[in-house]
């Protein structure tokens, strides 16, 4: 599906330095085929050092001709952006865009002939290979240009499709999330050195103890609460902790969490300024 197709990146950021990444690392496409605008000349050079692409600062140039436009800039400019692009994307391109909150009519409003477009909500975890990307579909889509999107995504991680009314659901969850196990890796650390252990060893152990439990819920697919059954024996150290959790309302709290976030993101959507 992308093998061939010719890419345009506009906006030359962390998203889209992950994705390059990704396409290039799983041999989906070749440097020839990839194009980048960024106003950064410091961060173009980055780019064509590190993988060989071709970067400009002038958005047209990099979607002219294309077969897939990839936006990737910020929400609050691409009204002006989808406007300035609008008269070179007679090549009728699929177009993805990253942008938060920004929702799928309004870029119809900008592109009033752009039929084939995608909204995507990746998360951070995406530059290291382990995204989670929720896409959003224009009505009427081909099985191919669905097929193309979740080919770039899961270069970067898994990729799943969701009703546009469900990526506020999806910010909250997957796309906050890391920050809400960022903090909770950060104060297992702490009970570690609480109880003694030095700095660096009490996380180490908390980082590698929350990605080998997630790994284990992927793989085994079982019920995170039978998981949890199992290492609870009676009467034993792994009960206590969880009386302690569920004393602090861990879940509750982390439940409310994703409720707050995903309310926030439907706010921000109905602003013109929006933050993750």
């Amino acid at each position: 599906m992308l093998t061939g197709r010719q890419i345009g990146f506009v906006g030359g950021g962390n998203m889209a330095e992950a994705l390059m990444a990704g396409l290039l690392r799983n041999g989906l496409t070749t440097p020839d085929r990839l194009a980048v605008s960024d106003p950064l000349a410091s961060r173009r050079e980055f780019l064509s050092r590190t993988f060989g692409v071709a970067v400009t600062a002038d958005n047209q140039a990099a979607v002219r001709g294309a077969d897939i436009v990839v936006l990737c800039v910020e929400p609050q400019v691409l009204d002006e952006v989808l406007r300035e692009l609008a008269p070179a994307l007679a090549s009728h391109p699929l177009i993805i865009s990253v942008a938060a909150g920004y929702p799928l009519s309004r870029m119809r409003h900008h592109l009033l002939t752009a039929t084939r477009l995608i909204r995507a909500m990746p998360n951070t975890p995406s530059t290291i290979g382990e995204g989670v990307t929720a896409m959003s579909l224009a009505l009427d889509m081909s099985s191919e240009d669905r097929e193309t999107a979740r080919q770039l995504f899961e270069s970067v991680g898994i990729a799943v499709v969701v009703e546009e009314r469900l990526l506020d659901a999806v910010t909250g969850l997957s796309g906050s999330g890391p920050a809400y196990v960022f903090a909770m890796i950060e104060a297992l650390a702490d009970g570690g050195v609480l109880a003694g252990l030095p700095r660096s060893t009490a996380q180490l152990l908390a980082a590698h103890t929350v990605a080998g439990a997630a790994g284990m819920v992927l793989e085994q697919g079982e019920h995170p609460a039978v998981l949890k059954d199992r290492v609870a024996s009676p009467g034993g150290t792994t009960i206590s902790g969880l009386n302690q959790l569920e004393r602090g309302k861990l879940r509750a709290t982390l439940m409310s969490a994703v409720e707050a976030a995903t309310q926030r993101s439907q706010e921000l959507g109905k602003t013109e300024h929006h933050h993750l």
